[in-house]
């Protein structure tokens, strides 16, 4: 059985980057909340196997993308594409069989608090198995060998029969990677990851996302409002102002300047 995420591959560096291929590209997309522009013309690009950082200030149109990404939400128009896949000519049918290859994480966990760790990171694997067994909630051993893995690759093998509620916020958080890499998905969206964290478990969190991407190849788009952490980790930034494009390339051209600019007052 192929493992989703062995730490034993990703220690020798298997991985190697296609720089031209593209994850998630997103062209003239707009949204619109009672009568607001959300959105106006997004335009940028994902490049597979790299972590994205999506920055700006809250209000600025992140969470609405991330939610018009999977069509969540309904964009009013342009058009998103994900490894290639026009997500806005999908029926419903193949929009949530495309959703079953991507691994989300939110600000919230959103585990079954009085399921454990392991029983958790297993919901991921709901939809590969027989209607029967997914009610019973049997798992075949070769899943729960690969649930273990994962929850060994975010440092949790020894919380794996702990229930969710007992585990701190980041525990929980890492909780929910595990499950998002259970899924086997080569793409992770992860929105606000860190926002009820305190900053031990943010690094740590950002950490393995990081890894997942650099190591593994997952394509990683996780919105921050954090500079300092984009800077850090990121492969490339997305900044967003006002629902619109400020910022698209690697840290080091973010300069001081543009800091200021993304992060003065926004009109009301």
């Amino acid at each position: 059985m192929s493992i989703a995420f062995s730490t034993e591959t990703a220690a020798k560096g298997s991985y190697r980057r296609n720089e031209t291929a593209c994850a998630i590209e997103v062209r003239d997309l707009s949204k619109t909340f009672n009568g607001r522009k959300v959105l106006h013309r997004i335009s940028c690009k994902v490049p597979a196997g790299q972590f994205v950082v999506l920055l700006g200030p809250s209000g600025c149109g992140k969470s609405t993308l991330f939610r018009c990404l999977t069509r969540l939400i309904e964009p009013d128009s342009g058009t998103i594409s994900i490894r290639g896949t026009d997500v806005t000519a999908l029926k419903q049918a193949e929009l949530k069989a495309l959703r079953r290859k991507v691994g989300f994480v939110f600000q919230q966990f959103n585990l079954v608090k009085r399921f454990s760790s392991i029983d958790n990171v297993l919901a991921a694997r709901l939809a590969r198995v027989p209607f029967w067994r997914a009610m019973l909630c049997q798992f075949e051993s070769q899943d729960r060998q690969l649930a273990l893995a994962c929850l060994d690759s975010v440092g949790l093998l020894d919380q794996a029969y702990q229930r969710a509620d007992r585990l701190s916020g980041g525990q929980q958080q890492r909780v929910a990677i595990a499950r998002a890499f259970a899924q086997q998905t080569d793409l992770i969206l992860a929105d606000e990851p860190i926002s009820s964290l305190d900053p031990e478990s943010s690094e740590n969190v950002l950490n393995i996302l990081q890894m997942a991407a650099r190591e593994k190849g997952i394509s990683v788009l996780c919105s921050l409002h954090q500079f300092d952490l984009a800077v850090r980790y990121a492969d490339q930034i997305i900044a967003l102002r006002d629902g619109q494009v400020f910022f698209e390339g690697p840290p080091s051209s973010f300069t001081p300047d543009l800091r200021r600019k993304l992060y003065r007052a926004q009109p009301t």
